[in-house]
This record gives C-alpha cells, sequence and structure tokens, in this order.
C-alpha cells in the first residue's frame, strides 16, 4: 500500500479523515506514523518511481525477518527486491552479499551499487577481482561465495543477507550445484533472497527453501510491466501472431495459417495435371501471393523495423559466425543508423575504453572493422569477443547509440540490455549434440528482453518466417509459461573433504539429504508408490482369474516360463556365438582380401583395404574407438568407401580372392576407387558368395529343456479344458508383478539417492588416503582447496610431483588441460604440444586420470550421472604455454585458431586454476607454487589482463 507523506486541508485523505470518529483518526494517524517508520518507507524515497505490488510484498517480508523467493519475468525489476535486502543490512549495520552467477553480471551489479550508496560501501569479489572485499556490501560470483563457506573466512562474519539474483540457474547442467551448495551451508542466521525467472513449480522450489532456511515468503508474478506483442515477417508484411477471439481468448491470426496452408500447397501445374484446369485470374492471384512470401535479409530486417520505430532491436542467431556475418551484410548494404552526432559519441567513448589495448593488437581483434559497425549503430555480441568489445557494445546499446545487435543466446543470460523489439531468425537451435527445437523457457528468456521498463509503452517479439514454419507451434511456444527448475545437485570430490572436515562423515550425509535434487527425487516417489498400490490390487484379481481347479496353476506358468526362458537362452548363446566366431574370422583379414558382406547397405563384393583392427591410444590422444570388435574400411564394387561394423557380418567371412592393392591408391580420388572397384567386379564378379550352412538347434540336445517339458506334460493343469484362458491371466499376472517390483526398485534407487553417491565418493577417496573415517589427512586438505571438474586429478598430480621442476610457461600448458574443454569433440588431429617437460608432464596427466577413471568404475561413479573425472583436453595447452611465454596475440591466435574472446576466457579460467595451485601446493621442498605464481604473472598480460573495474 502506498503511503501518501503529508496530509493536508482540502485533500482526499483530509476529508475521509473527517468523516471517522476521533478514535478511528486516532487509530489511522498511528498506522501512518508506524507505515512512515518502516524501512521500506525511506527506501521508497531513494526511487523516481512507485514500486510494483509483488514487490512491496516481497520487501515486507523481508523486514519482518522472512527469507523470500521471487519469480518474475525478464525486466520486471526483480532486483528491487535484491536492493532493498542491501539497504536493509546497511541500516541494521550487517552485511550483504549480492551473488550473480557470471563476472559481466557481477562487474553491472558493482557499478549500479556504488552509483546509489558510493564505493565505499561496496566491493567486488570475482574469481580474478577483488575490489574492497571487506565493505558492508560485496558483491561477488556464486562459487566465491562457495569457496569462502568451505574456507570459514572470516568475511562472513556479520553476514544479515544474501541476495541469490538468477537463482533458476540451479539448473544448470554444469554450474548449478554451486547454488544448492551455498543455500546448505549459509549460516541459519542469514535472510536469503532468492531471485528467479519465471519458472512453472516456484511453489515446489519454495516449499524446499522452507524446509532448509526456515520461513520463506513466495511471490511469483507472471505481469510484464511492458506488456509484449508477437509478430511474425513475411516478405513485406508484420503479421500479429494472435488476435482478439471470444471472450478475450487469444487466437492464432487466421492470415498467418493462410500463408503457412499456401506455402505447403504444390505449384499449379499437378492441378492442370488431373484434368482440373485453373482459372488465369486464380492463378494470376497465387503467383501473386506467392511473390509477397520469402524470408527478409538481414538488413531489411532492421531497415523495415526502423521504418516502424521499433529499434533498438537484438537479433538472436544462434551462431557467432552468423553474427559478425549479419553485421558485414549491414554494412555492404549501407545501412546507416546514426547520424553525425551520434558517430563522434560512438568514437570518443570507443577510443576511451579501448586505450589500453596495444596498437599491434587492435589490428589482429578487427578493430576497425568493429568501430565502422559502431559508428553506424550495428553491433554482434557473443562469447567469442574480447570482454572489452562486448562491455562497450553494452553500454552503447543502453545509451541508443547502437540500435542494432545480432547476438547469441547468451546475450539472454542476465546481461541489462533491454531493448525495444527481439527478433528470431530460426525457431531451431544446435544444442551441441543435434538441431533442436527452442523449448518455450527458451524462447520466453530470449523475448524477455523487448520492453524497456520506463522507455517503451509496449515490446515487440518478431520471428522471420521460415519454409515450413507452424503459426501454431510458434503460438504454443509464444503461449506456454512451461519452465521447471531442476536440480542438477551431484556431490563432488572437493565437496565431500570440505564437508568431512567440517560436519564428519554421518552429518555431512545427512546435510545432502536435505539438497533439492533430493528433495524433488523424494515428491516423485510419492507417485511411484500410488502405482505399486494400484498394481497389487490388480494382482490380486488376476490371481483369482488364474485359479485351475485341477491343481496349482502358478506353478504351471512358472515351468511354462523357465521353458521359454531357457529356449531364448539358447538361441541368444547361439547368435552370441556366431558372433564371436564372425569377429575371429574378421580379426583374420588382411589387407587385399577379396570378401563378400553378408548383410547391410553395403552387401556385396568388397575389397578390404585396412582390417580395423584396435590400435589402442598414443601420446594419450583418444585413438578411434573398437570396443564392439574389428572395423574393416572396404572399397565396395559400386565405388564406395566405407568403415564396416561386426553387425554388418552375422556370419563368419572368408576371402574369396586376393589382389593387390595399388600404392597410388587415394581412398578421395573418385578416379582411383572407379579404377580399383573396376578390377574389384573383374578378379571376383564371377564367384558366388558361399552359403551359411544352417547348423543343428541346441535345444533339440539340452537336457534342461527335456525335463521341463516332461514336468509340464505331467503336471494336472495340462489337461485343462481352460488352461489357455488360464495362461492368459497368469501372463498378464507375471508382466504385472515384473513391473510392480521394477516400481519398487525405482522406489528403493530415488530414495537417498545423493548420500548413497556420496558413500561411493567417500570410499573412492578412503582408498586414495585422503579420507580415514571422519579425518581428513593431509592429501586432503589439498584436494579442499582445487576447485572445479578436474579437482582429484589436480590433486594426485600433486601428489606425485608430476609438475615439479616445470616452467612457468610449461606449469600453464599443463594446468591448462584442467579447465580447457573444446566446444566441438575433434579426435582427428592430435593437438600441439610443447616439446621437453612440459609434454612428459601432460602425458603423465593422461596416465594418472586413466587410472582414476579405472578406480571410478571400480567405485560405480559414472561421469553420465554428473560426477567422477572427465579426460583432460590438451587442446589449449599450445597456446597457454605461448601466450605465457610473451609470444604476440597475433602469433598466438593464429597458432590456436581462436576467437580472442574464448582465448581471453580460457586464459582467465586458467588464472584462477593456477591461483588455486599455488595455494594448494607443498610450501617446503617444491617448485610448483612459485612456478603457479610466475605463470600467472606471464599470462595476465595485454588483453588478458584489462579488468573493467578495479
Amino acid at each position: 500500500m502506498i503511503v501518501p507523506l503529508s496530509v493536508g486541508p482540502g485533500t482526499l485523505e483530509s476529508t475521509m479523515t473527517e468523516d471517522l470518529s476521533p478514535a478511528e483518526r486516532y487509530a489511522a494517524a498511528r498506522r501512518r506514523a508506524a507505515e512512515q517508520a518502516t524501512a521500506l518507507a525511506s527506501f521508497r524515497e531513494m526511487y523516481d518511481f512507485g514500486l510494483d505490488p509483488f514487490q512491496i510484498e516481497a520487501c515486507q517480508a523481508l523486514e519482518a525477518g522472512k527469507g523470500v523467493l521471487v519469480a518474475a519475468p525478464t525486466g520486471s525489476g526483480k532486483t528491487i527486491v535484491g536492493e532493498f535486502a542491501v539497504h536493509l543490512a546497511l541500516r541494521q549495520g550487517k552485511k550483504c552479499f549480492y551473488t550473480t552467477p557470471i563476472k559481466a553480471l557481477s562487474n553491472q551489479k558493482y557499478a549500479d551499487l556504488c552509483r546509489r550508496y558510493g564505493t565505499a560501501k561496496v566491493g567486488l569479489l570475482t574469481g580474478d577481482n577483488s575490489v574492497n572485499s571487506d565493505a558492508p556490501v560485496v558483491v561477488m560470483t556464486t562459487e566465491v561465495l562457495r569457496n569462502m563457506l568451505y574456507a570459514g573466512s572470516q568475511t562472513l562474519l556479520g553476514l544479515g543477507y544474501v541476495v541469490m539474483d538468477e537463482v533458476h540457474y540451479l539448473s544448470d547442467r554444469f554450474r548449478g550445484a554451486v547454488w544448492e551448495e551455498v543455500i546448505i551451508h549459509l549460516p541459519e542466521s542469514v535472510t536469503l533472497v532468492s531471485l528467479s525467472a519465471t519458472v512453472s513449480n516456484a511453489e515446489e522450489f519454495g516449499d524446499w527453501l522452507d524446509t532448509v532456511r526456515g520461513d520463506t515468503e513466495v511471490i511469483v508474478s507472471e505481469h510484464r510491466p511492458v506488456p509484449l506483442f508477437q509478430h511474425v515477417l513475411a516478405g513485406r508484411r508484420m503479421y500479429d501472431l494472435f488476435e482478439e477471439g471470444e471472450g478475450h481468448k487469444k487466437a492464432v491470426n487466421p492470415d498467418l495459417v493462410r500463408l503457412a496452408r499456401m506455402e505447403a500447397t504444390r505449384p499449379s501445374y499437378q492441378d492442370r495435371r488431373r484434368g482440373r484446369a485453373m482459372r488465369e485470374a486464380d492463378r494470376e492471384r497465387e503467383r501473386r501471393q506467392r511473390s509477397r512470401v520469402w524470408t527478409p535479409g538481414r538488413p531489411e530486417v532492421i531497415e523495415r523495423l526502423d521504418s516502424e520505430g521499433l529499434l533498438p532491436a537484438i537479433t538472436f542467431i544462434f551462431s557467432r559466425a552468423a553474427c559478425e556475418a549479419a553485421v558485414q551484410q549491414c554494412l555492404y548494404a549501407g545501412l546507416r543508423l546514426n547520424d553525425e552526432e551520434a558517430r563522434e559519441q560512438v568514437r570518443a567513448l570507443v577510443e576511451e575504453r579501448t586505450a589500453h589495448i596495444a596498437s599491434e593488437d587492435l589490428h589482429v581483434l578487427g578493430y576497425y572493422e568493429w568501430l565502422e559497425g559502431l559508428e553506424r549503430g550495428i553491433a554482434a555480441h557473443h562469447a567469442g569477443m574480447l570482454p572489452t568489445f562486448k562491455e562497450v557494445v553494452e553500454e552503447l546499446f543502453v545509451r541508443g547509440l547502437v540500435k542494432a545487435v545480432f547476438a547469441t543466446e547468451t546475450l539472454a543470460l542476465g546481461i541489462n540490455m533491454p531493448a525495444r523489439s527481439v527478433v528470431l531468425e530460426k525457431l531451431v537451435k544446435w544444442n551441441g549434440e543435434q538441431h533442436a527445437d527452442i523449448t518455450p523457457g527458451e524462447y520466453t528468456q530470449l523475448t524477455g528482453r523487448a520492453g524497456r521498463r520506463g522507455i517503451d509503452v509496449e515490446g515487440h517479439a518478431v520471428v522471420l518466417w521460415q519454409r515450413g514454419m507452424s503459426p501454431e507451434h510458434l503460438a504454443g511456444l509464444a503461449g506456454t509459461r512451461t519452465y521447471p527448475l531442476r536440480s542438477s545437485f551431484k556431490p563432488s570430490y572437493n565437496m565431500a573433504v570440505n564437508l568431512v572436515e567440517q560436519f564428519g562423515r554421518h552429518r555431512s550425509r545427512e546435510l545432502l539429504e536435505t539438497s533439492f535434487a533430493q528433495f524433488q527425487a523424494d515428491k516423485s516417489v510419492v507417485g511411484i508408490s500410488r502405482q505399486v498400490q494400484r498394481n497389487e490390487e490388480g494382482l490380486a484379481g488376476y490371481k483369482a482369474s488364474m485359479t485351475c481347479h485341477l491343481g496349482d496353476f502358478e506353478e504351471y506358468a512358472r515351468l511354462r516360463r523357465e521353458l521359454k526362458d531357457r529356449e531364448t537362452e539358447l538361441a541368444r548363446q547361439g547368435v552370441a556365438q556366431r558372433r564371436a566366431e564372425a569377429t575371429v574370422a574378421l580379426e583374420r583379414l588382411k589387407p587385399g582380401d577379396v570378401i563378400h558382406v553378408p548383410t547391410g547397405k553395403y552387401a556385396g563384393l568388397a575389397l578390404v583395404l585396412d582390417p580395423g583392427l584396435p590400435a589402442g591410444r598414443s601420446n594419450g590422444h583418444r585413438g578411434f574407438d573398437h570396443h564392439d570388435g574389428p572395423r574393416p574400411l572396404v572399397l565396395t564394387a559400386e565405388r564406395q568407401v566405407k568403415r564396416l561394423a561386426t553387425m554388418d557380418f552375422p556370419v563368419p567371412v572368408e576371402p574369396l580372392d586376393r589382389m593387390r592393392i595399388p600404392k597410388s591408391f587415394n581412398p578421395r580420388s573418385p578416379q582411383s576407387r572407379r579404377d580399383l572397384a573396376s578390377a574389384l567386379r573383374t578378379k571376383a564378379g564371377h564367384i558366388p558368395p558361399e552359403r551359411a550352412r544352417k547348423k543343428r538347434s541346441q535345444a533339440a540336445d539340452d537336457r534342461e529343456i527335456a525335463r521341463l517339458r516332461t514336468a509340464l506334460r505331467a503336471h494336472p493343469c495340462h489337461g485343462c479344458d481352460e488352461r489357455e484362458d488360464h495362461a492368459r491371466w497368469a501372463e498378464r499376472y507375471h508382466r504385472l508383478l515384473r513391473d510392480t517390483s521394477q516400481l519398487e526398485r525405482r522406489i528403493e534407487g530415488r530414495t537417498n539417492t545423493i548420500a548413497r553417491t556420496f558413500d561411493r565418493i567417500v570410499a573412492l577417496l578412503t582408498e586414495l588416503d585422503y579420507l580415514r573415517g571422519d579425518e581428513v589427512t593431509e592429501h586432503g586438505r589439498r584436494l579442499a582447496r582445487l576447485y572445479g571438474e578436474l579437482d582429484l586429478l589436480a590433486s594426485e598430480c600433486l601428489r606425485e610431483r608430476v609438475w615439479e621442476g616445470l616452467s612457468p610457461a610449461e606449469l600453464a600448458a599443463c594446468a591448462s588441460a584442467l579447465v580447457y574443454e573444446a566446444r566441438v569433440g575433434d579426435d582427428a588431429m592430435a593437438p600441439k604440444l610443447p616439446s621437453g617437460k612440459g609434454k612428459a608432464a601432460l602425458g603423465e596427466m593422461v596416465r594418472i586420470w586413466g587410472r582414476l577413471d579405472a578406480l571410478e568404475e571400480d567405485f560405480r561413479i559414472s561421469q553420465t550421472e554428473g560426477v567422477g573425472q572427465r579426460e583432460p583436453d590438451l587442446g589449449f595447452a599450445w597456446a597457454a604455454y605461448m601466450w605465457a611465454s610473451g609470444k604476440g596475440l597475433d602469433e598466438v591466435l593464429r597458432e590456436a585458431e581462436m576467437p580472442a574472446g574464448d582465448f581471453v576466457r580460457w586464459c582467465k579460467q586458467l588464472i584462477d586454476v593456477l591461483g588455486q595451485i599455488s595455494a594448494a601446493a607443498p610450501a617446503e621442498d617444491s617448485t610448483v607454487a612459485k612456478a603457479a605464481r610466475k605463470a600467472v604473472d606471464q599470462l595476465l598480460r595485454g588483453v588478458v589482463a584489462y579488468s573493467s573495474v578495479g
């Protein structure tokens, strides 16, 4: 409720007050005085706009001493609630930590809070930045707070509030566990403020917070402060996606439905072929309609938005290269969105922000092309850009000096860059494995950028027409608010030693049982339990129906099942035996053997080029995978070179003949393949393939099958007239009993899952002498200081002194394997590595990983479940070595074949892990700590050293 700060004669309030009795006027005055004395009243005076109801409700709950979960759309002003927590902390003389998922957001929030409260009261802590860390208000990444909690940092003293911005990151497969660790381990005295995008299970998440953090108010707002309108741009026409239906219900625009139907129809000549000639006027109208429908080009889209007053706009393209190409297309088209005054402002700001970058590096970074786009009001924004360049784009966009940005979906993750319009080129994106449709949650997140509060009256989401587009599918994406929060929490080695050191094994296990992951798993068990109860009722009915007056039909049905199972097992053994014989025959093949492929896509005559026997690995590089036996490379009679699998050879294969493979044969040359295939047909085309001889069935001589058949015939129920009816009920009974047993196993598997994983991790760490009961050994204390996916590998490398005696550049190369992961898996070429000690150390790291991988298999710790150590990736080692050795940016980027932004990001992560290695390495009798500190100094130069804060 908004309270007027003064009541004067003649106002509505004073008129209403005069109608009250003296007692009522006194009570109203007391109420007003109490409301004006609240922290919320003084907080509201700091803003020149009124607060929304959901913001007021959340702030009142906070002031009442409750924790809050606020779930609201992007751009609705959730952060006001976080800022109120900062206000309360300063008013009460307590500390407030404001956590964000990414450094860019931390930097942005730090700047916002500094403007409001001054730099003396606000600090910043990220992986590579520390500014005024003892301030009462500190902005930090969530990982920093997690590390402080495990280390028992003195900075936590006096902490009253923690704001977790973008808490829906908890679903993130790689980093989500950190959010749960923080929520579970924060002291009870700390009030938690959780800010989330709109999620469909906010109440469930709130219930969990209530369980682990105490009284938590859940505030959900679906209201967008700036209404969003959805459009489809096809050719020159902008269609509304929805039109108002009966009772204010939204219906898909029928014009769009007709357009999709028209696009799907065949050209009119087919009708003529069927004898139904179209009138000339109809054909002309269809030609005109078709000519109006196309997917507009990128410059055309921006010009259209500009003409309709819909800029600034963000166009989401799910490819970095396409974002850069889009800017170039707009420049080539002569697009100019800025006047001369704006161009000068852009140039001045860009030159100021990039003054620290060496002039020789600017050319390497594509500075001048980038600047030309900015001066025209056009820019790209993606993770491959230099951080400085991205920050400049963000600042210019917010100032209105860049009006068209082409971005990847990473821009949607919290960065404060609202636009008037958002454009989606396609509704399909590459998810790392395949091209998949974007989900309703992703669509909501991307289009949530449209509409700037306090600037725009409405926001606009524009989807470009694509052939085959379904308006109904698009309407489903736009109208669905299904974005469930799913826990990705999994225990890790580092987490285990930290927990055991602080709480002991038993208490640690209990703590993990309170995770959101276990909370969700336990809730899912309720539905399964109900299904088990229903199944048990069904079993009782089936059992009654299969009752036989001649004897125990359940026993008779068991004999039938045993007979069927034995026959199936023998058939399976026969298949396995034939497969084994086929594998042995394949292993005997040699280059030059002419064979007949019995089945599959490439059945027929073939020449063996390479038998495809397992070759193992070399230099830690993953070779061709032969887990399923030999995979011969053959040339078919149809001139195709293909690598076959054992499934192509269900029966043993024997060479029909042999022929010489010319040394000059090149499998990539069509002419070479044609010549050799022709020689193959001439040599062996007339030889018929051998027919596989059918062997006698094993079942015919099996004693167990004979015994079971005798027992069946002797059973009383065998003579029953209704035997087959009873058997059908018995089969249903058995099938339902099997399903019920599976459900019961699922219930057993879902309860205590996190704790069981923790037990396996503890058992492995005990085997490696990191833990002894509740005691953490010296090795364990070292592991406690190493965070990251390969924490145990890093600890073992320190333990086995793998990195002793390495130069700083060589150590940087080795440490890079702990953090780097290639964007696309590529086993075609072994990565380039530094020579000498560095190469030997990298090889030793891969050997240690192999030992740990085998040990994890023994202890049933699976990487597919998000636990365990992935193979170290050596793809960044050469780039890290060169940069730490002082090589120039141009040379390093050329050798690494990597965008500048990716290079800087991996260097920052490498610096972070080197800092951990420096802290964890033995202080005495070791060169590693000193080499790690020197490596950090040698990496932290040029474009890597730049920081937007400090």
